[in-house]
């Protein structure tokens, strides 16, 4: 199942995060792709806010994770771009984050490609003239409900 949604300005990308975020659950598994500078962070930052992170959100680009521990668990945010092997997931303890609880938000995933879990949820932004394009594909039966679950004619204000 897939569903397609035109982000027209940066500010729409936040409203679809907080949306998204709204309705994710415990254990959730998310998949973020696109070119450098396609919006990735900026959907992890209003997925955040959504689940009542209030402060700043950056790619842990050199880090590889950043945690937030929030009223409702715990939630990691990804950034693999760096990762020069998918093993160094092991080395920083990759599987303890994927405990089933935590809510694991993955920029850049094809980094990480064999030692990943599968992904509930891929979402994946295009650049598309001065906005972008969010294309999100359910990758299990919890991602196909969240999404059989969105609005089918989007309106996120």
């Amino acid at each position: 199942m897939r569903y397609r949604i035109e982000l027209p300005d940066p500010a729409s990308t936040l409203v679809w995060g907080r949306l998204l975020g709204a309705r994710l659950w415990p254990g959730a598994i998310i998949f973020l792709s696109g070119t450098l500078g396609a919006g990735k962070t900026s959907l992890c930052q209003g997925i955040l806010s959504a689940l009542g992170h209030t402060g700043p959100v950056k790619s842990p680009t050199y880090t590889l994770v950043e945690p937030y521990t929030l009223t409702h668990g715990n939630v990691y945010h990804f950034d693999l771009y760096r990762l020069a092997d998918p093993e160094e997931l092991e080395w920083i303890g990759g599987r303890d984050y994927f405990d089933g609880e935590s809510i694991c938000l993955i920029e850049w995933p094809e980094h990480g490609a064999g030692t990943l879990p599968s992904p509930d949820l891929t979402l994946a932004l295009e650049l598309a003239g001065s906005g972008r394009t969010l294309l999100m594909t359910a990758g299990s039966e919890r991602g196909r409900a969240f999404l059989a679950g969105l609005p089918t004619t989007p309106s996120p204000s």
